[in-house]
């Protein structure tokens, strides 16, 4: 579990930090600091973090752990694109692309957890 969580957060981060690089390059809402690379990295291993936490709770805890685990983390996934929207509304610098980009980190995120965690070295 700490292996898989592990490349997790470096498969988040590093994913996310290229999209950052990326729209720092095509100049994707210039001064919008969410968008920059400390909180994303942060952000990024964040949740790759809780989420490993969460799996492991489940896994411990829980019975069909992966189905189950699947739908919890989609369910965080739609809930994270609430303070993303809220930021077009309090952020005068956030454009509707700038916000759009981070959401994409957020499901870089998710895919990266579930990919490791449910799928990743496991035979099916």
């Amino acid at each position: 579990m700490p292996v898989r969580g592990g490349l997790a957060v470096v498969l988040a981060v590093l994913a996310n930090a290229a999209l950052v690089v990326g729209a720092e390059t095509f100049d994707i809402a210039p001064g919008f600091q969410a968008l920059t690379l400390p909180p994303v990295a942060f952000l990024s291993a964040l949740g790759a973090v809780g989420a490993t936490v969460v799996y492991g709770l489940m896994a411990r805890y829980g019975a069909d752990v992966d189905r189950t685990f699947i739908r919890v983390a989609g369910g965080v996934l739609i809930l994270s694109f609430v303070p993303d929207l809220a930021l077009l509304a309090v952020d005068p610098v956030a454009t509707v692309l700038g916000v759009v980009l981070l959401m994409i980190m957020h499901v870089v995120v998710a895919a990266a957890s579930v990919g490791t965690l449910v799928y990743w070295g496991r035979e099916r």
